[in-house]
Formats: C-alpha cells, sequence, structure tokens
C-alpha cells in the first residue's frame, strides 16, 4: 500500500504536537501554585475566626478563611488552589465590628503583613503550615472607633 508523502509528514506534525502538548500539561498562564493549608493559633489556643493572606514578592497573594478550629486553606486565582512558590509575607486578621467600635480576637500587629512580622517559605505542597500567635501579654479587646474619640 502506498502512503501519500504529505499525508505521513502532516501526521508526524500532529503526533509531535500533541506530544509537546501533554508534556506541557494544560496550563492556564498563572505561575505555579501549590496547596497550601494550615492552622492559626493564638497563645496556643486555635483562631477560630478571620482570615489570613499571604503576600508574595511580585506574585498575586493568596488568602484563607479560618473555621471554628483556625484552619485554613490557601487560595490564589479560584477554589483552593494554594499558594506560588516563594517567600510570602502573611497577615492574620481577625475583628468585628460590635457597638460602635471594633473587638480585635487576634493581636492588630498581625492585621496587616507589614507589621505582622511573620513571613513564610514555600516551596511545595503542605497541609500542616502553622502560624503562632502571641497576645504578649494582651488580650482580646474592644476598640473604639473614631466616632467615639
Amino acid at each position: 500500500m502506498k502512503y501519500n508523502r504529505n499525508l505521513i509528514s502532516a501526521l508526524r506534525w500532529l503526533a509531535c504536537l500533541v506530544l509537546v502538548a501533554g508534556l506541557c500539561g494544560c496550563r492556564d498562564g498563572r505561575p505555579t501554585r501549590v496547596p497550601v493549608s494550615g492552622r492559626v493559633l493564638v497563645d496556643g489556643e486555635p483562631l477560630g475566626q478571620g482570615h489570613v493572606r499571604f503576600v508574595p514578592e511580585g506574585a498575586r497573594p493568596s488568602g484563607g478563611i479560618l473555621d471554628t478550629d483556625g484552619r485554613f486553606a490557601l487560595t490564589c486565582y479560584d477554589g483552593q488552589d494554594g499558594a506560588v512558590l516563594g517567600t510570602h509575607r502573611v497577615e492574620v486578621s481577625a475583628s468585628e465590628i460590635v457597638g460602635g467600635g471594633i473587638r480585635w480576637h487576634a493581636p492588630k500587629k498581625y492585621n496587616r503583613f507589614a507589621t505582622s512580622g511573620l513571613e513564610v517559605e514555600i516551596d511545595g505542597p503542605t497541609d500542616d503550615l502553622e502560624l503562632n500567635l502571641t497576645w504578649d501579654g494582651g488580650r482580646p479587646f474592644t476598640e473604639p472607633t473614631e466616632a467615639e474619640w
């Protein structure tokens, strides 16, 4: 049986394209992310409300909501796609508006990554990351809003 050289050549190119696409995977054009989850503790006790935000240099931050056991799973773009690889500055915010003030459930300094002093290196998937915060002698408090000052 005689085969057309053009057809054989086209099939070879098609096979190469399929192979290359398979090796590259279905990329979404976004940086590589890995699953990251963990727990937030304040003076050894789970922080049962609030959220975390991981802020890398030059990439999109990831965030997660704390459950009643202080556990979180990070998401960067959608679902629970984790965080980009690298060093992240971290903020933990746990406050609520109550009767004319803000009730802080975690120390206020952790509310901003610039003041938290928390830094985490993400070098692969992890499900046991632990963030340990401390009141450093303080405790939850209610701060009056500006209208009450």
